[in-house]
C-alpha cells in the first residue's frame, strides 16, 4: 500500500513535469522605426521591443524602450492582424501612466490573438503629438 502510494506520487509528478515541459516560450522582438509607420515618418525616433509569449498560459509580456521621438508618448499599442506596410486597429494598449521608457507590461491573450501574434501579424507602435497616427512602429517577430 505505502509502495503504491509512492508510485501515484510519483506518476503525478512526471505528469506535472511533463506538462511544464511541454510549454513553450517564445522570445519576440520589433525593431521599432519611423521608417515602418505607414506612412513613414522622419524623425530620429527609435526602439526596441524585447517580449516574451507562454504558449500554455497565453501570456504576452514586455518591455519597450524608446528614445529620439519628437516629443512625450501619447500612446503605445500592440496593432493587428496586419502584415508589414498594413494598418490595423489596435488589440492591446498600453495604459496612458505607462507610456514612459521603458514601457514593461502582461496580457493574457486570446487563441486568435495568439494566432496572429505567432504568425507574424502584429506591430507595435508609439505615437506623439506630432505623430497622432504613430511617430515609430515595428513587426512582433520571434527572435
Amino acid at each position: 500500500m505505502h509502495a503504491m502510494r509512492k508510485l501515484n506520487v510519483a506518476v503525478l509528478l512526471w505528469a506535472f513535469a511533463t506538462g511544464a515541459a511541454l510549454a513553450d516560450t517564445v522570445n519576440l522582438t520589433a525593431n521599432l522605426q519611423p521608417s515602418s509607420e505607414v506612412p513613414p515618418t522622419s524623425t530620429k525616433g527609435s526602439g526596441t521591443l524585447d517580449a516574451t509569449f507562454d504558449s500554455s498560459t497565453k501570456m504576452l509580456n514586455w518591455k519597450v524602450t524608446y528614445q529620439g521621438l519628437t516629443g512625450p508618448a501619447t500612446a503605445a499599442h500592440f496593432h493587428g492582424p496586419a502584415g508589414v506596410g498594413v494598418n490595423a486597429p489596435p488589440v492591446v494598449p498600453i495604459p496612458k501612466d505607462k507610456l514612459e521608457s521603458p514601457i514593461t507590461g502582461a496580457a493574457t491573450l486570446t487563441e486568435a490573438q495568439a494566432s496572429e501574434l505567432m504568425g507574424g501579424k502584429w506591430y507595435f507602435n508609439v505615437h506623439t503629438k506630432e505623430h497622432p497616427g504613430g511617430e515609430i512602429r515595428g513587426q512582433v517577430l520571434p527572435k
